[in-house]
């Protein structure tokens, strides 16, 4: 069983999707944490994020890279942003993100486009939202607990060009697939939008 769960950042798709991993026992892949190996590698060469060539030069990074915390960061979080609108880069992680939800048994993956792109015949598809202010609080929360001295009007601010960046680009814009299940996560525990994420997994796998 393939489960794409997408959506945009701070919703909650990342604790859900390694929620039902463990839940269903599969192996799970934040496929945003390629494109945050990306983004760091290009950091650390002094190169620039939004210069394609320069993107795709990064796209070679071990595997042992997705294990460092540093791409937790939200330095890397927002040049991660950045080389993810090039469509080379997203081609060159293509089939990485491919192999990994074809391989037996099944995965979850989570991340933009996962039920559009990366995985369009998934047995399942949630899309994971929460509204702006919402996940800007996490995130505020998130950064705070970092030790980062920032602004929730910031945080705010940097929600909605991350959102405007993941829709608008030309390559795999940020979508909700037509046949994906909503969970809006604004107003629940993370206990309760697991529980919803299990209860819609069981319906969708069940109908299939």
């Amino acid at each position: 069983m393939i489960i794409a769960v997408d959506g945009p950042a701070a919703s909650g798709k990342g604790t859900i999707a390694r929620a039902l991993a463990r839940h269903y026992g599969l192996p799970h892949l934040d496929t945003g944490l390629l494109y945050r190996a990306v983004a760091a590698t290009v950091l650390r060469e002094g190169l620039d994020p939004a210069v394609e060539a320069d993107a795709v030069a990064a796209c070679g990074f071990p595997d042992a890279l997705l294990d460092d915390p540093s791409l937790r960061t939200d330095e890397v979080g927002k040049a991660a942003s950045v080389v993810s609108a090039h469509p080379l880069v997203r081609a060159a992680l293509l089939q990485r993100q491919r192999r990994f939800a074809q391989q037996p048994g099944g995965a979850v993956l989570d991340g933009r486009d996962i039920g559009t792109v990366i995985a369009p015949d998934a047995q399942v598809k949630l899309f994971v939202k929460a509204t702006p202010t919402i996940r800007a609080q996490r995130r505020h929360l998130e950064l705070r607990k970092q030790g980062a001295n920032v602004s929730l009007d910031k945080v705010l601010a940097d929600i909605r060009a991350r959102d405007e960046r993941d829709s608008q680009r030309s390559t795999a814009p940020m979508r909700q697939a037509e046949d994906a299940a909503v969970l809006d996560t604004s107003f629940l525990s993370i206990d309760a939008a697991i529980q919803r994420a299990v209860a819609l997994v069981e319906e969708r796998s069940h109908d299939g």
